[in-house]
């Protein structure tokens, strides 16, 4: 909802196509939790319309980039590439967080035991890497 949302701010919905989705199908079908869903809003993004689903074997193919919250969900796209035989350059495959270097965290941490604040520091952390890929975006894409 974050990166998407700056892309239609920035009028690239027409350059850029972004997808959510999962490693496994746990929660598919299921909307956001109800604290992630709340904490977007407060800062004006809309999750409302999102459902989970899992990685599929066509993402490989469609998307430019599968990124990943964390190293572990990282291995598994990168195995998972391997066992499907997906063209897959490592630079197509990384940590989100890549892409905001200076937050100087690698994974994304899972809020979900945690309280209200851990929903705050999570939503920061994605803008901040959701603005650096939009700059990596613009610079090698555009």
């Amino acid at each position: 909802a974050v990166f998407r949302h700056m892309v239609e701010s920035q009028n690239l919905s027409h350059a850029i196509e972004a997808d959510s989705c999962g490693i496994t199908d746990f929660h598919e079908g299921e909307p956001a939790d109800s604290r992630s869903r709340e904490t977007a809003e407060s800062h004006g993004f809309d999750m409302s319309g999102l459902r989970a689903r899992r990685l599929l074997a066509i993402d490989y193919e469609r998307f430019d980039y599968l990124l990943a919250m964390d190293g572990s969900h990282l291995r598994e796209i990168l195995d998972r590439g391997k066992r499907l035989k997906a063209d897959l350059d490592p630079a197509r495959a990384c940590l989100f967080m890549d892409f905001a270097p200076h937050m100087k965290l690698r994974d994304v941490p899972d809020p979900y035991y945690g309280g209200d604040d851990g929903f705050e520091r999570v939503l920061e952390m994605i803008e901040a890497a959701s603005r650096g890929l939009i700059e990596t975006i613009h610079r090698d894409h555009l």
